[in-house]
């Protein structure tokens, strides 16, 4: 479902990502996770066609993002970490607007409002004004934005960040509950987050990247599987790369 191949982006001499290769199957829940600044909000960024890779390609569903970026963009749905709303639209209204851009189908395109906004909990507050929302219902708006066309594929870059508990609890479930999916409709999910426990609770594979590197690809149960917890082994992975940068003259 994705494949990023040797994914690079640069800034001039200052390398954001350095040839990240990764891919993820169909159903899939992966946690990306590294440090701030590490690189996974630009590696995002690339996969949604929402920033041009410097080298390196990916292919979304078997779409390649440049040869097919149109293609590649319609099967993901992409939460970034500040969700695109319009404050003053209503629900309803800014869901709908968002499957016209999508090019879901006119005859569809009542059906798959109504579906996201009930798959996301937001049926009693459809026809609330954004602005008025509390931050935890904003990010429903949201999670209801990426789904509304039934993409295949979720990219969530920090959906519970800024939330109280009982909010990061709603919007785990709900995460939980999307890529569970039912049948077909399954989603393949990947999720950036700090929260470690999100990633215990939700996923089942973890990559990590530092500098702009991949340094992690295993499946969670065997990351933690000598009763370590996922917050610790991060720790660890961080300060082991950081003392190989010392050592090689990198840091």
């Amino acid at each position: 479902m994705i494949e990023a191949m040797n994914l690079s982006k640069r800034y001039g001499d200052v390398v954001a990502v350095d040839g990240v290769s990764f891919s993820v199957g169909r159903g899939e829940v992966v946690g990306f996770l590294g440090p701030n600044g590490a690189g996974k909000t630009t590696t995002m960024r690339m996969l949604t066609g929402f920033l041009p890779p410097t080298d390196g390609t990916a292919r979304i569903c078997g779409h390649d993002i440049f040869e097919e970026p149109l293609e590649a963009r319609r099967a993901v749905g992409y939460l970034p970490e500040m969700p695109p709303l319009y404050p003053e639209m209503t629900v309803t209204s800014y869901v709908d607007y968002v499957a016209r851009i999508k090019d879901v189908p006119r005859r569809e395109r009542r059906d798959k409002v109504g579906r996201a906004l009930e798959r996301c909990g937001l049926a009693d507050v459809s026809r609330r004004v954004i602005g008025t929302l509390s931050k935890g219902y904003r990010q429903r708006v949201g999670l209801a934005q990426a789904i509304v066309h039934e993409p295949p594929v979720l990219i969530l870059d920090e959906p519970t960040i800024g939330l109280d508990p009982i909010q990061i609890g709603e919007i785990r479930q709900l995460i939980a509950d999307l890529a569970g999916g039912d049948g077909d409709s399954r989603h393949t999910v990947i999720l950036s987050t700090h929260i470690l426990p999100e990633v215990e609770a939700i996923c089942r594979r973890v990559v990590m990247i530092r500098d702009g590197r991949k340094t992690v690809d295993a499946p969670l149960a065997e990351l933690i599987r000598d009763g370590h917890g996922l917050e610790e082994l991060f720790a660890r992975q961080v300060s082991h790369d950081a003392a190989q940068d010392v050592a090689e003259g990198r840091a």
